[in-house]
C-alpha cells in the first residue's frame, strides 16, 4: 500500500506510459475530501494495474457467457445464425462459438472466406430479407474492409425506409488492444461506430453484460454492434441466478452504477471498468469515494444517469482504451457541459489511450 500512496503522489506525467490524460477545469473547486490527493492524482491512479478480487460463487467466463447468451437465441428463434471467419468447424478463433456448429450445422452457423465485406454483405440482405444474422469479425480492425456495408447498408437503410425495412444484424468481436496485435489491430471502435447514427453500440464488461446485451442485441430490429474484448474472453466472474435464466435480458441505453460514491464519479467501458473499481477500493483507503459507472452502451448513451450522478460529486473522469481525441470520454464531457446548470463548478479530466497509431499489449501474462 505504501508503494501505491507513492504513485499517486508523483507528478502526473512520471505515471503511466501508455495512457494519456488531458484536464479541463472551472475555479472554485469544491474540496474532494480531506485527503491531499487532487483529481490528477487519482486519474494518475486509474493508470495502475491491479490484482482481481478471489472468485466467489458461480463463475462464469465473458467466452462462456456470450457463447450462452448466442446458444439460447439461436435455440429460441430458427431466423437467428451465426457466420464468419471459423466460426463453425474450428469453434472460433477465440472459441466464443464452441459447440454450436455441432448443434445447430452447416445451414446455422457458417464457416466464410476471408472476405469481410463480402460475408458481411451476405449478412445485411440476409437481415433485410427477415433473417437475424450474428456477424463476426475476427477482429473489429477486420471491419474496416466491410466497413461500407456495416455503416451505409445497414445502419442507414431503417432510416431511409421511413421504418419499412428494419435490419435486425449483429456485428461481433473483439476490439481494442490486445497481446502481440501490432498497431494494425489494437484500436478502439467505440467512438468510430458511437458516431454513426442508425446504428446501436455496445461494449459489455463482464459476463453477465456480455449474455445480457448479446441477447438484447440479436432481439433488436435495428443493427448493434458488439464491442467484446480479447483479453476479458477467458475472465470468469460471478454469475447471479437472472443472468442465468434463457429470459435474462439488458436493455440497449441503460448504464449500470456498479459502486456507489460521493467525491468523484468515474465513467468507463469494456475492460477499464475493472480497472476503476480496483482503483476505487485502493482509494476508499484514502478517503476518496468514487461512483464507478459501468456504460454498457455507447450509443445510444445513458446520459441521464452519468448527469445524476456528476451533479451529486462535481467532479469527473472517464477512462478508455481509445484515442482522446473526439472520443467517448470527449462526448461525455460535452454531453454535461451542455446539460448542467451554470452553478455547477465541475473539475474533468480523461485517461485515454496515447495518442500515437496504436500500440499492443506486450503480454498475457
Amino acid at each position: 500500500m505504501a508503494a501505491v500512496s507513492g504513485l499517486m503522489r508523483r507528478p502526473l506525467e512520471q505515471v503511466g506510459s501508455g495512457m494519456r490524460a488531458s484536464a479541463w477545469s472551472l475555479p472554485a473547486l469544491r474540496p474532494l475530501s480531506a485527503s491531499s490527493l487532487s483529481l490528477r492524482q487519482v486519474s494518475g491512479l486509474l493508470r495502475r494495474r491491479f490484482h482481481r478480487t478471489a472468485p466467489a460463487a458461480l463463475q462464469v467466463t465473458v467466452r462462456e457467457a456470450i457463447n450462452q447468451g448466442m446458444d439460447e437465441e439461436l435455440e429460441r428463434d430458427e431466423k437467428v445464425f451465426l457466420l464468419g471467419e471459423e466460426v463453425a468447424q474450428y469453434d472460433g478463433a477465440y472459441k466464443v462459438s464452441r459447440g454450436l456448429w455441432k448443434k445447430y450445422g452447416d445451414k446455422r452457423i457458417i464457416d466464410t472466406p476471408i472476405s469481410e465485406m463480402g460475408f458481411a454483405g451476405i449478412a445485411v440482405g440476409a437481415a433485410m430479407a427477415g433473417l437475424r444474422p450474428i456477424c463476426e469479425f475476427m477482429t473489429f480492425n477486420f471491419s474496416m474492409q466491410a466497413i461500407d456495408q456495416v455503416i451505409n447498408s445497414a445502419a442507414k437503410t431503417y432510416y431511409m425506409s421511413g421504418g419499412l425495412q428494419p435490419v435486425p444484424i449483429v456485428f461481433r468481436g473483439p476490439n481494442g488492444a490486445s497481446a502481440g496485435v501490432a498497431a494494425q489491430h489494437s484500436q478502439c471502435f467505440a467512438a468510430w461506430y458511437g458516431h454513426c447514427p442508425g446504428l446501436k453500440v455496445v461494449s459489455p464488461w463482464n459476463s453477465e453484460d456480455a449474455k445480457g446485451l448479446i441477447k438484447s442485441a440479436i432481439r433488436d430490429n435495428n443493427p448493434v454492434v458488439v464491442l467484446e474484448n480479447e483479453l476479458m474472453y477467458g475472465v470468469p466472474f460471478e454469475f447471479p441466478s437472472e443472468a442465468q435464466s434463457k429470459d435474462f435480458l439488458i436493455p440497449i441505453g441503460k448504464a449500470k452504477i456498479e459502486r456507489q460514491g460521493t467525491h468523484i464519479t468515474v465513467v468507463a467501458h469494456s475492460r477499464p471498468v475493472g480497472h476503476c473499481l480496483e482503483a476505487a477500493t485502493v482509494l476508499s483507503k484514502e478517503g476518496i469515494e468514487c461512483e464507478v459507472i459501468n456504460m454498457r452502451t455507447i450509443r445510444p448513451m445513458d446520459i441521464e444517469t452519468i448527469e445524476a450522478s456528476v451533479m451529486k460529486t462535481n467532479h469527473l473522469i472517464t477512462v478508455e482504451g481509445g484515442w482522446p481525441q473526439f472520443g467517448v470520454g470527449a462526448e461525455i464531457c460535452a454531453r454535461i457541459m451542455e446539460g448542467i446548470s451554470e452553478n455547477l463548478v465541475l473539475e474533468y479530466s480523461s485517461c485515454n489511450k496515447q495518442c500515437i497509431p496504436g500500440h499492443c499489449i506486450e503480454s498475457k501474462s
